[in-house]
């Protein structure tokens, strides 16, 4: 009762204190709040207003910026693709020599160019002619013209008679680069006369070989020159980004040379002081330049006004609060001391329900720890003089929680803390404590809640003990062995040193329990654990993994060391004798080791290992040792990959692969008047029989083999394409597979357009495949392949889709035509959601893209359905055509043959 007394004395003494202080700001007028709160707000609303105008000016400008960046690089985009393509044509004239009308017309049609180039009025190729008469220029007739539909005004148009045209067409012939005319009115007749100005990207035709490497060689080869001609504005238009012609003046100019010309002005007003943004575009050795200026501030300065009216009313909404508070302040202090007298009746009520309580409660100052209050229960457990002087760091054993409380320093607080706890007679014991911050008459205090909770502690820590050790032998059991072998793992992954796992198997074992009971065998395990306990090092660890196995984990330990410990442990083991009811036992062990001595092993691996290890060394004789080796396995895979490849090149010489063909068939009702296939290898071995290329393509890649399997089934395919197909007629698609080591053969494309050159074989009925992860693994060379292939109609088919991690990602920058889905999806279409959502997204991202969309590993007809339903294209597999063999390979009676096309 004197503690109570004491604490209620200081507690009323307290909050007198915060009474006296408060009364202090009663002297003050209401309209002195109000006036200081008024003029706070108005100047707030200023500053806010004065930022918000800076940042609007700011933002404005970096729009204006950024549009102006955009409309010059969209221009320039459009300039440059003009240049592409007249490259992209040059090309097919010097791999495939002469194209006449029908070929140009198909070449611009594979192009897509009027949708890339919108602008576009013609493009055309002028046959070079002598000249005239001595010293003249030489002619340049227009020979192909398309669209013909507006341009036929063109054909036998001698383009040498326009000074203009005829200087860019030379300077493009002499430095093999695109040039531009400057603008000028173009024949083909115009709607609106703003759009008659145009001009012409020239680039010259050599004659078919390799690229000509200086201007004597260039003027030597020129049979021609090519030429796209665009009107300015209808280009400009299509160029610039919408909201730059709405919001800004735009105009172009021609800045090449001394005379500057007005290329194009959108006109109309501009906001005053406007800055002009923009930039240069360079372009077949001309120069435009592209001016914007806004036509207005680009911001709304009306929000402003709204800020600053809605911000002068929350200043007298503030003012009217303030002195509304300062009204009312009297009246609560007045209300207050009537709470406080409430209070301290309220406190004596608290004081005595807390002395009921079975938790120890304590009330300490917060800056010293000084203990000023203990119920009933606290003093009992902790000492009865407990709140006379003592401090809370005295009653806890931790020394990170004395410092904690013997100098606070912010918001001390814990919740349900296990601590170690001594009374003020050195008794110990352990407690769940909460701590927090509380005031009291305006004076911080801690406030502690604790329970004993020694009797449930040491429970929890039998349950522990017994959940990680073995009940018989007091050893670790399996799952905290495996713990530590996870732990040491993790180590050696980090650099740390090399450690060894022994599996120990007791050989016989069994025959103890059959003929002298369980009992027998247990005590023998018991006596067993403590004899290797002997025999083993400081930081080993000894556990029963269940039954009559044992592991030990050996740390910091090297081969050497390892063997000597694990030959220490077998002779034990075999001079243990084993004595039960007058009869005698000797027992041996055998003892698979495995070094954990690099990282990348896993715990499975790790026990597979030792298992495997210990399996071995009772297959040769038991009461012994093995060590695993991973050569053991790796020996005998090499070997097979070795005498595979020795075999594959006695294949190839002796003409002993085969091709079969499967076909891919239309899911969405499209014509299939000629078949789409691909090509399969197989091979027949010395005894006649077929090999499937899972047997021998992981032999060829290894050895390097898979680029000349893979130029022997082009070779093969273009020689024999009308010979194919069961029904004799050629394919309208066949599609090629090309391996990754491929990929890096300099040679490839060169060779494929030997062949199509010599077979005359459309090279758009030939379709390349290849795997996304060939495809990623080297970026830029599979890229250039693509791009080599598809540049003279060759289709490019990107295999094995959606098996990367960034399947779309890479999809943005492959030029390819086709998209085979993985078969691991389509192999579970019928009865997984989440492979038919993937086989969805694929499908209608590779129709944005404007690309054919394949599924393989078609094998029911549930599964032809429901790619019909997702818009799939085509499909392959077995539902739709079984793999036969290739039409020239097939004999009369069973024979076959191979037509060799090796180079």
């Amino acid at each position: 009762m004197e503690r109570s007394a004491h604490f209620a004395a200081s507690t009323r003494s307290l909050q007198d204190d915060g009474v006296q202080a408060q009364s202090l700001l009663l002297g003050l007028p209401a309209w002195v709040f109000a006036l200081a709160g008024l003029l706070a707000g108005l100047l707030a609303t200023a500053a806010v207003l004065l930022l918000e105008r800076d940042s609007l000016q700011a933002a404005a400008q970096l729009q204006d910026s950024q549009v102006a960046r955009r409309s010059v690089a969209q221009v320039e985009r459009q300039l440059e693709t003009s240049g592409l393509l007249l490259r992209a044509l040059q090309s097919s004239f010097m791999v495939g020599g002469d194209i006449d009308q029908q070929q140009f017309a198909g070449v611009h049609d594979n192009l897509h160019a009027q949708e890339v180039l919108p602008s576009l009025v013609a493009m055309v190729f002028a046959r070079r002619s002598e000249p005239g008469h001595p010293g003249g220029p030489p002619g340049y007739r227009y020979e192909n013209v398309v669209p013909l539909a507006g341009n036929r005004s063109l054909v036998g148009f001698d383009m040498a008679a326009q000074e203009a045209n005829l200087r860019a067409l030379l300077r493009a012939r002499d430095i093999d680069r695109p040039v531009m005319t400057a603008a000028f009115p173009l024949r083909q007749p115009v709607d609106d006369a703003r759009d008659a100005m145009g001009m012409v990207v020239r680039l010259p035709v050599y004659s078919r070989g390799s690229r000509p490497s200086n201007v004597a060689q260039r003027r030597a080869r020129e049979i021609g020159a090519l030429g796209i001609s665009m009107r300015v504005r209808p280009m400009l238009l299509a160029a610039l980004p919408p909201d730059a012609l709405h919001r800004y003046r735009v105009e172009v100019l021609d800045t090449t040379g001394e005379t500057t010309m007005t290329l194009y002005d959108s006109g109309g007003d501009v906001a005053p002081g406007a800055a002009v943004h923009g930039g240069e575009v360079s372009f077949g050795e001309r120069r435009w330049k592209v001016q914007l200026q806004p036509r207005d501030s680009g911001y709304d300065a009306g929000l402003l006004w709204l800020m600053g009216a809605t911000g002068t009313v929350a200043s007298l909404l503030l003012a009217l609060l303030l002195w509304s508070a300062a009204t009312m302040r009297r009246r609560a202090v007045t209300l207050g001391r009537q709470l406080a007298q409430r209070y301290r009746e309220s406190e004596e009520r608290f004081r005595t329900l807390n002395d009921l309580l079975p938790a120890l409660v304590l009330m300490a100052q917060a800056d010293d720890g000084r203990i000023v209050y203990a119920n009933e229960a606290a003093a009992a457990r902790l000492g009865e003089n407990v709140a006379d002087g003592a401090t809370l760091a005295s009653l806890f054993e931790d020394p990170a929680q004395q410092r904690a409380l013997a100098a606070p320093v912010g918001d001390v607080r814990w919740s349900n803390v296990d601590a170690p706890l001594r009374t003020l007679g050195n008794d110990r014991f352990w407690a769940s404590t909460s701590i927090s911050k509380v005031q009291l008459g305006g004076l911080d205090k801690l406030l502690v809640v604790a329970s004993d909770v020694s009797e449930q502690r040491q429970l929890t820590e039998l349950l522990g003990y017994q959940a990680t050790h073995d009940a018989l032998t007091g050893l670790c059991n399996r799952r905290e062995f495996e713990r530590s072998v996870r732990r040491e793992l993790e180590a050696v992954a980090r650099g740390g040193p090399q450690a060894a796992l022994l599996y120990i198997d007791l050989d016989q074992f069994k025959l103890i329990n059959d003929t002298s009971g369980h009992l027998a065998g247990d005590q023998l395990l018991s006596q067993l654990a403590l004899a290797l306990a002997e025999h083993l090092r400081g930081d080993d660890i000894l556990a029963r993994l269940g039954g009559d196995e044992f592991g030990v984990l050996a740390r910091d330990v090297d081969f050497e060391g390892v063997q000597l410990l694990a030959e220490r442990l077998r002779t034990r083991i075999e001079g243990l004798i084993y004595i039960w009811e007058q009869r005698s036992y000797t027992i041996s062990a055998s003892i698979g080791v495995v070094m954990i001595d690099r990282p990348g092993l896993t715990l499975e691996d790790v026990f597979a290992h030792a298992d495997a290890a210990c399996y071995m060394a009772k297959d040769h004789g038991r009461n012994r040792i093995h060590f695993y080796s991973a050569q053991d396995d790796e020996t005998v895979r090499r070997r097979g990959e070795m005498e595979w490849a020795n075999r594959l090149r006695w294949v190839i010489d002796e003409g002993r692969l085969l091709l079969d063909y499967q076909e891919v068939r239309p899911l969405q009702g499209q014509p299939a008047d000629e078949p789409y296939v691909e090509l399969l290898i197989r091979l027949r071995d010395e005894e006649g029989r077929v090999v499937p290329p899972g047997a021998f393509l992981p032999a060829a890649e290894r050895y390097g083999m898979m680029p000349v399997l893979d130029r022997w089934v082009i070779g093969e395919a273009i020689a024999n394409f009308d010979r194919l197909h069961a029904s004799g007629r050629a394919p309208g698609r066949c599609s090629l597979n090309l391996a990754a080591s491929t990929l890096d053969d300099d040679g490839l494309a060169e060779y494929v357009l030997d062949l199509i050159d010599r077979h005359g074989v459309a090279p758009s009925r030939l379709c390349f495949e290849i795997t996304e992860t060939e495809a990623v693994r080297n970026l830029a060379r599979a890229v250039r392949v693509m791009e080599r292939l598809r540049a003279v109609g060759c289709r490019v088919a990107l295999d094995d889709f959606g098996a990367g991690m960034s399947s779309f990602g890479y999809l943005k920058n492959l030029p390819v035509d086709v998209i085979k889905i993985d078969g691991s999806f389509i192999r579970e279409l019928e009865h997984d959601a989440m492979s038919r959502s993937i086989v969805d997204a694929i499908t209608q991202i590779g129709h944005q893209r404007g690309l054919e969309v394949v599924a393989e590993w078609v094998a029911t007809a549930r599964v032809v359905e429901l790619l019909r339903e997702l818009g799939v294209d085509y499909g392959q597999g077995y539902a739709l055509h079984r793999p036969e063999r290739v039409l020239y390979q097939r004999g009369g009676s069973g024979e076959w043959k191979v037509v060799d096309s090796l180079p």
